[in-house]
């Protein structure tokens, strides 16, 4: 057959016909020269885009901070959506908790990944700079702020701005604010978009952040003003979830404040981003207040309290099901006996892939337990649990380290 009809990559794989040897005389000094010179090799800055992505995209994990320094080229091919993809392809890229502390002089993170041996990683420390080399204090004093994640890269969003950590390099930029001040508002990520909603008193704005032009725009006004809730996403709908009610009650609100702040507290509202429009809301059977919620595998899950016991909730959430909308009471996070459930404790719930992590975070638990003359002996503030959806099943996995206790927690992919 001949090769003049294969393409251009079959023929590249056959090796080049060899030219007749054809001796002749040698001088004795070209004869050294051609011994000593070294064989020819082949420089990795002479391959191609897509093969240097193939060698980068299985660096392990704990090197993808240094590989950017490297040079220009890599840092660009790094911070590309296929080497994205590819990690993703290669099943190299994981979901994982990633926990971030900020003090008066410095930001800490800590990274959790379920598929290694199971333990925090403290390593990464992130300057309090940004990469202008300004400090952040006087741009960002971190007030009431919240994690989201999108993809790799998390946004601490705050009333006072937003700074954007890059989990692999460990990097940070400082990003356009938001146009309405907030505190404890709902934040999560739908489509690669932030949105934010909740926390002022004097709008119902919904917001969402692009951070490909790293700007703001109001998409919607919610139905509800609320303070201190949650925000979560699933199957494009972004949920903004407890809270107490704030600001004056609507014109078809008739009912006494405190049936209101109740309802309030136990309800959620239903985003529709793709479309715009508000699905109807719901509410966590039993009321009760929610204390922590999040999203995992298509479903949302609330963690709710009343005042004497916790109960946890399965919302289903994908819309192509047609339970969409059925509440389902599921096993109860195995708290300890010794703590005495009170105001001040708070839990935060964060989906990584098919599980829900339970956090407790920044308690007076110990305060709690002296008060009431009970040991502290074996638990220790900054229990994390892990409940397996499939399973039905909480096991215990390493506890916060010490210097994460106040931390907020965010799912990343790493």
């Amino acid at each position: 057959m001949s090769p003049r009809h294969f393409s251009w990559m079959l023929k590249s794989c056959f090796p080049k016909r060899q030219q007749p040897h054809q001796p002749g005389p040698i001088s004795s000094a070209a004869a050294v020269a051609t011994a000593a010179a070294p064989a020819p090799a082949t420089a990795i800055s002479s391959l191609p885009d897509d093969l240097v992505l193939e060698i980068l995209v299985r660096v392990p994990f704990s090197t993808l901070a240094r590989l950017p320094s490297v040079c220009r080229r890599w840092a660009y091919l790094l911070n590309s959506s296929a080497f994205l993809t590819l990690r993703r392809r290669n099943e190299v890229l994981i979901q994982a908790l990633f926990s971030i502390s900020v003090t008066d002089s410095a930001i800490y993170a800590a990274v959790l990944r379920l598929d290694l041996e199971c333990d925090w990683n403290v390593s990464s420390f992130v300057p309090w700079k940004d990469n202008s080399r300004r400090p952040v204090p006087a741009l960002l004093m971190f007030s009431h702020f919240r994690l989201v994640s999108v993809g790799r890269k998390v946004y601490i969003v705050a009333a006072e701005g937003i700074l954007r950590c890059d989990t692999w390099t460990g990097t940070l930029a400082s990003k356009a604010a938001m146009a309405i001040p907030r505190k404890k508002f709902a934040a999560a990520a739908v489509a690669g978009k932030i949105l934010v909603a909740g926390g002022s008193d004097h709008s119902s704005a919904v917001e969402e952040y692009d951070p490909v032009t790293n700007s703001w725009r109001v998409v919607s006004e919610s139905p509800r003003r609320r303070y201190g809730c949650i925000g979560a996403s699933a199957d494009g709908v972004f949920y903004v979830v407890g809270g107490l009610k704030i600001g004056q009650p609507s014109g078809n609100d008739v009912r006494p404040a405190a049936e209101a702040a109740h309802v309030y507290a136990s309800s959620m509202d239903l985003y529709d981003v793709a479309a715009g429009v508000w699905l109807r809301s719901r509410t966590v059977p039993g009321g009760g207040c929610v204390m922590a919620a999040c999203a995992a595998d298509g479903d949302v899950y609330v963690l709710s309290s009343h005042a004497v016991e916790l109960s946890f909730w399965r919302f289903t959430g994908s819309r192509r099901n047609p339970r969409f909308g059925e509440w389902r009471r599921i096993k109860n996070p195995p708290l300890p006996r010794q703590v005495s459930l009170d105001g001040r404790v708070r839990f935060s719930c964060v989906g990584v892939g098919k599980a829900v992590l339970m956090v407790q975070l920044g308690s007076c638990i110990d305060d709690l337990l002296r008060r009431s003359g009970r040991s502290a002996r074996g638990f220790r503030d900054g229990l994390v649990l892990l409940y397996d959806c499939a399973a039905d099943k909480w096991t215990r996995v390493p506890d916060l380290p010490e210097l994460m206790r106040r931390a907020a927690c965010v799912c990343v992919e790493c």
